[in-house]
């Protein structure tokens, strides 16, 4: 019996297992997850835990119980992957053999990478992440005792996971203290390492005015060098010296460390591999799929969830000796929470910028992009209970892997005219 050993049991990790368990013959084939707990954390609603849309207990659930019959599920620390002789190797000293490995572990927030975050004196007591649970929970915390101050809200370096998630934060946090009626004592500064404030060149000059409209200064092009517990200073490389009340942080990104004491990854612990098909530079037998590979695309479930679409159908060709012919355009889409229960909706992939119009459907949508509405609001909210009954089962949704250009429109920046982008 071939052995499909799957490393992580994220988003990524679980929608592929259940894709897989229904294209492979269970006679020829065993699939095994491994993970470091059982805890599933639905990552979109840290964001919205610390204004107290979500409670912990909602976001929260077992991994093995969106596992399939019959598939194994060992909860252990991995050591590395010896893909020389198709091992895994545990931090308990099991050793789990393979004929095919994806890796799909991830991607986790580093404070330790950058000098002074992490400090006793300020971690978690002005300076707070809400990439993590115990980050979010501890940044409720704050903003509810929050009396008044600057608040910066920093980028460390990209890629980060879900690259809208700061602004979207910033957002709420202005449309926060306006409904408490102390939106004039504080100040909301955006620090970011990109020349704009979105990730996306055509959604810094077309939304810019967002941050204008909120009075939220844009700090752009810092490159922090460290930050001093004892003044609160965000210091930069080129000498800038920002100071806060309360620090908002995205830490550096980075890759389990067992892939780079496997010899797998960049700098930063990805996994190099083909961006169409997700298969490892190296090796012949393993894919990294979602935020664990180094595919120049945004580390979101939307990525993850388009890609193992179509790499499902790759991996069933791959194994029975056939090309594989379902290459990712490196779609993705992005609902944006704009605060006051509106947001904005962005969809692009690897060489197309986000455009106007609607989604998913020409004319109908419902909902509109690159452009504000309650509808997104309400789907970024609806998105939660897609996730859990859908998405990580494995279940059809009907939106198209590859992006579509039906019923959208850009910007002619030279002309300043908007053209039909539909073909």
């Amino acid at each position: 019996m071939k052995k499909l050993l799957v490393l992580g049991g994220g988003t990524a990790g679980t929608m592929v297992v259940n894709k897989l368990h229904k294209k492979l013959d269970a006679k020829e084939w065993s699939i095994t997850v491994v993970d470091k707990d059982n805890d599933h954390i639905y990552q979109p609603g840290l964001l919205l835990l610390p204004f107290g849309v979500y409670h912990p207990e909602e976001l929260v659930k077992k991994r093995d119980h969106f596992l399939p019959s019959g598939v194994e599920y060992i909860r252990a620390d991995i050591d590395r992957v010896n893909p020389e002789l198709n091992q895994v190797l545990l931090m308990d000293g099991r050793v789990i053999a393979y004929d095919q490995l994806v890796i799909a572990s991830g991607t986790t927030p580093r404070p330790d990478q950058t000098p002074g975050m992490d400090d006793p004196a300020v971690w978690r007591k002005s300076i707070f992440d809400f990439y993590t649970l115990p980050g979010s929970l501890a940044l409720r915390d704050a903003l509810k005792n929050f009396k008044g101050g600057r608040i910066v809200v920093h980028i460390t370096e990209m890629p980060i996971k879900c690259p809208v998630a700061p602004l979207e934060f910033t957002f709420l946090a202005d449309a926060y203290f306006t409904e408490r009626k102390m939106r004039e004592k504080v100040e909301f500064v955006y620090v970011t390492p990109l020349e704009g404030a979105f990730t996306k060149p055509v959604c810094s000059k077309h939304l810019g005015w967002m941050l204008d409209e909120r009075h939220i200064k844009l700090e752009p092009d810092f490159v922090v060098e460290h930050i001093d517990p004892e003044t609160r200073t965000l210091v930069s490389m080129d000498e800038r010296e920002i100071p806060f009340d309360l620090l908002v942080t995205v830490p550096v990104n980075m890759g389990a460390d067992f892939i780079a004491r496997s010899g797998l990854g960049d700098d930063l612990n990805y996994v190099p591999v083909d961006k169409g098909n997700f298969l490892s530079k190296k090796y012949p037998n393993i894919f990294a799929l979602g935020d664990a590979s180094d595919i120049p695309a945004s580390k979101a479930g939307s990525v993850a969830h388009f890609a193992i679409d179509l790499f499902a159908e790759n991996f069933v060709e791959y194994v029975h000796g056939r090309p594989m012919t379902h290459n990712f355009d490196g779609h993705a889409n992005c609902f944006i929470e704009s605060g006051n229960g509106k947001g904005l909706l962005i969809d692009f992939n690897y060489t197309v910028e986000p455009l106007t119009g609607m989604f998913p459907l020409p004319i109908v949508g419902p909902f509109p992009l690159l452009k504000e509405s309650r509808f997104n609001h309400m789907g970024k909210l609806a998105f939660r209970w897609i996730y859990w009954n859908l998405l990580l089962k494995g279940r059809w949704i009907p939106i198209p892997a590859l992006m579509s250009m039906k019923g959208k429109k850009k910007v002619e920046e030279k002309e300043g005219v908007v053209a039909n982008a539909s073909h």
